[in-house]
């Protein structure tokens, strides 16, 4: 079962609607997409969205870290050895953790395709099913309020609320008007996406609790390198509080544990460098009593089937974000994790379960 070609190609589609967070808008989903060929005629699929003021990983960087540092390394190995093609992938390069992810998706593929398995079978197999939140645009509250009565109309019972973008005090209107237009029986998560200083994030999450808007956790609401203002107002809110950026590799896991700089962690494989990673971070948070939730950027079904096989196979993930492919135009992908309203249904086939990726150009 020897590696016989990495190959990679460009993909755009266009979202439905503009993704606006406090650090970027999205309007076309751009990603590469790295197909792995073995000798014994299995084929794996992986994917890595450009996501630059987050992973620091460009279309052109992640094409040039697959082919010219990456690919090298991995040629001709055997996936009957995968610590060594798994240490050689993260030793290959320094950073660069999109294109790694998109490798190592491909090399899970493989793995329990040759085994026949599922992935999530493979790497757990606790559940087979999974529920996704649905995000909500940072825009004026009125637009904001009108988009999250859409989604629960549509059948999500889990809004994350994208806020940080400017002035905190029209944050938490943005809050209330969503509240009153959905109701108490709709679950509200916030993501700050770095936007706010701790002090203020503070004043604005106790606001938020007098006022009784219930909000179910608080995303990243500080820097990622912000640990000291993490937990300061981790230690000072009753809210819970989830490091996203904060946590992209074990050794930042362990220091956000070790320290208690947070009550949640968000894994996103794009972050991790892929599932091999990713199930380092889930432990070591497991080992601290820190559950987690798998995220993912804005990519097509291949990266989330991916995520969603590595989030559904643990017991310690808690939580969802898979809504991306839902924003999506159009969908490129044969085979994989099946979407039926706000429910996530994995394949029995093995591997991620996917067939093909067609070529794609937005317009």
């Amino acid at each position: 079962m020897n590696i016989r070609e990495v190959s990679v190609k460009r993909q755009a589609v266009p979202l439905k609607k503009p993704f606006k967070t406090a650090l970027r808008t999205v309007e076309v989903a751009e990603s590469i997409i790295v197909k792995i060929s073995c000798d014994n005629g299995l084929t794996g699929w992986g994917e890595a969205p450009a996501s630059t003021v987050i992973t620091g990983d460009s279309l052109g960087s992640i094409e040039a870290a697959i082919n010219d540092a990456i690919k090298p390394r991995l040629l001709g190995l055997s996936l009957l050895q995968h610590e060594e093609v798994f240490f050689q992938l993260h030793q290959s390069i320094v950073g660069n953790p999109s294109a790694k992810a998109a490798v190592d998706m491909a090399l899970y593929d493989l793995l329990a395709q040759q085994l026949g398995l599922p992935l999530y079978q493979l790497l757990g197999g606790y559940r087979s099913e999974i529920e996704t939140d649905f995000t909500v645009s940072v825009n004026s509250p009125e637009e904001m309020g009108e988009d999250a009565v859409g989604y629960v109309r549509e059948g999500f019972r889990v809004l994350k609320i994208k806020v940080g973008k400017d002035d905190i005090r029209r944050d938490i209107e943005r809050i209330q008007e969503i509240r009153k237009r959905v109701g108490y029986d709709v679950t509200i998560r916030l993501d700050a996406n770095q936007g706010w200083e701790a002090k203020e994030a503070i004043r604005a999450i106790r606001q938020m609790e007098d006022l009784g808007l219930a909000i179910e956790l608080v995303e990243q609401p500080v820097k990622a390198h912000d640990l000291t203002g993490l937990k300061m107002v981790t230690d000072a809110v009753s809210t819970p509080i989830m490091a996203d950026e904060s946590v992209f590799t074990p050794a930042q896991a362990l220091e956000v544990a070790r320290r208690r700089a947070a009550d949640m962690i968000n894994i996103k494989l794009m972050k991790a460098g892929g599932i091999h990673k990713a199930l380092v971070i889930n432990s070591i948070a497991e080992e601290h009593g820190i559950s987690c939730m798998v995220g993912s950027m804005i990519e097509s079904r291949l990266g989330i089937t991916a995520a969603a096989h590595f989030a559904a196979s643990k017991r310690n993930i808690t939580r969802f974000d898979f809504d991306a492919p839902l924003m999506l135009k159009m969908d490129p992908v044969q085979g994989g994790v099946r979407y039926q309203g706000r429910k996530l249904y994995l394949p029995d086939t093995p591997g991620l379960g996917v067939t093909q990726v067609l070529d794609t150009v937005a317009g």
